[in-house]
């Protein structure tokens, strides 16, 4: 995201603030693009080079010590919401500054141009560039700020991390960036004129792109073959996308974090670690798929026990296992002793935390209920899965 400097003169208003935010931040934008070539831009190159550009130094600067001095005593949410309504405000202005930098034509000329030559496209080549990695780079860091407060660590040398934050910055879901174009949520207004331009012959050239560059060159250039729109409404779908994206973020990275507070709840509720966790998989197994929640609960439960005693045999166990033995299981939870009722609370969030419930996850948490010697209530399962954790 653009620098949001709180010292800032106290007379600026937040509009000019703002703006001047985002001025400098093109200024920045536009010298790297202007170091990116036709070839980079058609064959994806440029992709690799923004996530250097836009994050190697962003995520050791911007952590929870960040947020917390910034942001003093609000809640997560306050902070998250505050940081989407900047960065779409950011984007609108960008999309004011930008549109009016170049035509259709030009957009054209970046999908035909060919060789490794410096992009020199007329006048406005390298706008279409800066707003191309201006709006992805907002749309990242906005993603990475969301993971940041709602404390889901993202180790951008982990490729699946980094895929992960790619995907929920640029709002792809299986198989849409295949697919390309800006998603079914587009304004009525711009959906028509999408249909229409999508597949046409601006595009043609974006097809031997990779899969994220061709997605993301495919929405910039129907934003800008759009006719006879211009500047308001480049604005309002830079609004738009943004507020999309944020909203993407939530979804995903405090659905994770409540699966993480879940996970610290049912492993301070009992000291049977090594029971917990075979309950878990128990359930989980059930319908004989995982699925991503599930596999969250698993690994943020095995990360706390594994703090807590990492020679627990129960790890060592799961790691090895291909067919889980349940008589194992029914028979080590015959045998444990003490209060167990929160080793059937987990199996029931194991069972919802999907939003489903399956007739063999019901089965098993029947006879969970006589092991741990409590009641079993099937309409409190169900209800449990259309709240979640």
């Amino acid at each position: 995201m653009p620098s949001d400097d709180p010292r800032a003169a106290p007379h600026e208003d937040e509009s000019a603030r703002d703006k001047g935010a985002v001025r400098r931040e093109l200024t920045r934008v536009k010298s790297f693009a202007q170091e990116l070539s036709l070839e980079d831009l058609r064959h994806g190159a440029w992709f690799a080079k923004l996530l250097r550009f836009s994050l190697d130094k962003y995520v050791h600067e911007v952590n929870a010590d960040y947020f917390s001095a910034k942001y003093p005593d609000l809640p997560a949410d306050a902070v998250v919401q505050a940081r989407i309504q900047m960065a779409a405000r950011y984007a609108s202005i960008e999309g004011g500054l930008s549109a009016g930098a170049y035509t259709g034509a030009v957009v054209a000329t970046i999908g035909t141009g060919g060789g490794a030559s410096p992009l020199t496209l007329p006048a406005g080549g390298t706008s279409f560039a800066a707003d191309l990695i201006f709006m992805s780079q907002l749309q990242l860091r906005l993603a990475y700020d969301v993971s940041v407060l709602y404390r889901v660590p993202l180790d951008l040398r982990d490729p699946e991390d980094l895929w992960k934050l790619i995907r929920v910055a640029f709002d792809i879901k299986g198989g849409e960036a295949a697919r390309g174009a800006i998603g079914k949520g587009v304004p009525m207004l711009v959906r028509p004129i999408v249909k229409k331009l999508y597949g046409g012959s601006t595009l043609a050239a974006a097809k031997s792109l990779p899969v994220v560059g061709k997605y993301l060159l495919q929405r910039n250039v129907i934003k800008f073959t759009i006719p006879a729109v211009g500047v308001p409404l480049s604005m309002a779908v830079n609004y738009w996308s943004t507020k999309v994206v944020g909203g993407q973020a939530t979804k995903i990275f405090r659905g994770e974090a409540r699966i993480a507070e879940a996970a610290r709840r049912m492993t301070e509720r009992t000291v049977h670690h090594e029971e917990l966790l075979w309950v878990l998989w128990l359930i989980i197994k059930s319908d004989g798929l995982v699925h991503e929640n599930e596999r969250l609960l698993l690994k943020h439960v095995t990360g706390i026990v594994v703090d807590l005693n990492s020679e627990l045999a129960a790890l060592a166990g799961l790691r090895s296992t291909i067919d889980l033995d349940q008589k194992m299981v029914w028979s080590m939870l015959a045998s444990a002793t003490g209060d167990l009722e929160a080793l059937y609370d987990a199996g029931v969030v194991a069972a919802a935390i999907d939003g489903k419930i399956n007739v063999n996850e019901l089965a098993n948490l029947r006879k969970l209920a006589e092991y741990c010697s409590v009641p079993y209530e099937e309409d409190a399962i169900r209800d449990a899965a259309r709240g979640r954790p």
